[in-house]
């Protein structure tokens, strides 16, 4: 029987480089691969310039691009980024309805938030399957960072068109346990509820010795102790405990601090660190090139992440992924009972701390800097996970299954 027509509806797609954007990207091309008939509805915007205009239409890689008109304000103002989402989801409404065929299966994303409402309301209309393929959670999220109306009717509202969706959907894709825990508790069936997590490029990234990488003579990092964070630091993280913690290592000359990427909380933790007069233990790097991302990972000899408590179930730190695939061990300053804080503590390839414990955090990183072998056992435990659970092959297989069953 020829399998069902695919058709995801995400904000960014190829060539775009931000998160969203490349996962979706390799899920759709392997299932190209695997004979299935895949379209993209997406915006022609660029995440990082939302000046460049993308083609309207396009294919690539056997997958066909429909690209669609949105507003440009992009994300400098909290009033242009609503003005972009609500242009988005209009012309989305629309595409789907005019796209979308009975028995398609629509698989949509969270880009932009609250998406799963309008393409709801579509999928009905045409008489498709809607699957809700959760990256987060709002507007949970927005009430927890501080945005005062989502406590109030206007949050009730979108709650409850959300949660509307959940319940129209044939499935709802967690990518993480504690996820699928928040959805059980909003009273979403069991049945509709799927854990697939997010995955690295683990062919591409694999475990490099430090003299194989480049990057740290190109850096000036030498033989130092690196602890790195890689990506993007925004307000669903903090680094008050990592900065207490390079404080209190402030004696040690051989461990450095490497912040890669950018975002909200980068900035503040660069202007917090020449306040403290720690710039000598600190390197700021811009983003790199995903062809360097394996040397980008492997440059550290510790990686950590973070992510605020409150904000448990409403998104995964999915960096870890790639941290695993290099062979590194990782420290999540989180709620211990966290995601990824129950992984590192399971499977004994890294250590939790809790935000707010510097002291704990200056420990941890002193043990690993004292005794490189366990350093050495937490990575390799880290890339074993990997192997065991989390190829990316491994999640596209259960995502073929999970289509399937449809």
């Amino acid at each position: 029987m020829t399998p069902p027509r695919l058709l995801f509806v995400n904000r960014f797609y190829h060539p775009d480089h931000s998160a969203t954007a490349q996962i979706l990207t390799d899920l759709a091309e392997a299932l190209v691969a695997g004979g299935w008939e895949v379209g993209v509805i997406a915006s022609r915007l660029r995440y990082d310039d939302p000046t460049m205009l993308l083609p309207a239409r396009d294919c690539h890689a056997g997958v066909t691009i429909r690209r669609l008109w949105s507003s440009r304000f992009g994300r400098a103002g909290l009033l242009g980024r609503a003005v972009d989402y609500l242009s988005f989801y209009i012309t989305a409404f629309f595409a789907i309805l005019v796209t979308a065929r009975s028995g398609d299966l629509v698989i949509v994303k969270t880009d932009p938030p609250l998406l799963s409402v309008v393409a709801s309301a579509a999928v009905r209309l045409r008489g498709a399957t809607l699957i809700n393929w959760l990256q987060d959670l709002y507007p949970e999220i927005a009430a927890e960072l501080g945005v005062g109306a989502m406590h109030g009717p206007l949050g009730r509202l979108f709650r409850c068109l959300r949660n509307a969706s959940l319940h129209h959907a044939r499935f709802n894709v967690a990518i993480g346990e504690r996820m699928a825990e928040r959805l059980v508790a909003l009273g979403v069936a069991k049945s509709k509820v799927v854990v697939m997590p997010n995955w690295t490029d683990d062919t591409a990234i694999r475990p490099m010795e430090q003299v194989e990488v480049g990057l740290r003579e190109e850096w000036g990092l030498g033989d130092n102790f690196v602890v790195a964070y890689s990506g993007n630091l925004g307000r669903a993280h903090e680094f008050e405990t990592l900065l207490g913690a390079a404080k209190l290592l402030s004696l040690r000359k051989e461990i450095v601090f490497l912040m890669i990427g950018g975002g909200h909380e980068s900035d503040r933790l660069a202007a917090r660190v020449a306040e403290e007069g720690l710039t000598a233990q600190f390197q700021f790097r811009p983003y790199q090139s995903r062809s360097r991302l394996n040397e980008t990972l492997a440059v550290a000899n510790l990686h950590w992440l973070s992510l605020r408590p409150e904000l448990e179930g409403l998104i995964v730190p999915s960096k870890f992924y790639g941290i695993a695939a290099a062979g590194r061990p990782v420290i999540a300053i989180t709620n211990l009972d966290g995601e990824i804080a129950r992984i590192v503590t399971r499977e004994r390839c890294g250590l939790a701390i809790a935000p707010g414990d510097s002291a704990g955090l200056a420990a941890g990183i002193s043990m690993m800097v004292g005794d490189p072998n366990l350093t050495a056992r937490f990575g390799t435990a880290a890339r074993d996970l990997l192997d065991r659970e989390f190829t990316r092959d491994n999640i596209f297989e259960r995502w073929v299954r999970l289509l399937r069953s449809v």
